[in-house]
């Protein structure tokens, strides 16, 4: 197990659980290879993002739309150059007042203690009929 992979994966979830927007997105390399599906048209956080940048604007959406009611890590896998996230959330959409519940994985590529490659699979239909007003 990689102490870069696993120092990066914890930088990860303390900065998101802390919505440091500055210090995530900085954990991202300039070019990111990142795909989260879902029904983007009911939420435009989901979808393609292909730079630091982008990634950036997935969070300040995300955190204008939701507000977290409670996440648990189940496991984090390592190697030399992957980490992947399981766990469950629950997450109020600010649209509707409804709160999705979802188990959730997160994979990562890390090179150079930069994330270059990110999948977020969820629940999607849960978001959408949790966006259902």
């Amino acid at each position: 197990m990689s102490n870069n992979i696993q120092e990066t994966t914890q930088q990860f979830l303390q900065f998101l659980s802390e919505r440091n927007l500055a210090e995530l997105t900085n954990l991202f390399s300039d070019t990111v290879d990142w795909y989260i599906p879902g029904n983007e048209q009911q939420a435009p956080w989901l979808g393609i993002r292909n730079n630091k940048q982008e990634v950036s604007d997935f969070f300040e959406l995300l955190w204008k739309n939701t507000e977290p009611v409670s996440a648990k890590i189940d496991h984090i896998f390592n190697d030399a150059e992957n980490a992947v996230i399981t766990g469950e959330f629950a997450t109020k959409m600010l649209a509707t007042g409804n709160i999705v519940e979802s188990l959730f994985c997160i994979q990562m590529h890390i090179q150079n203690n930069k994330i270059t490659r990110y999948r977020l699979l969820e629940d999607s239909l849960a978001v959408s009929k949790a966006l259902d007003k």
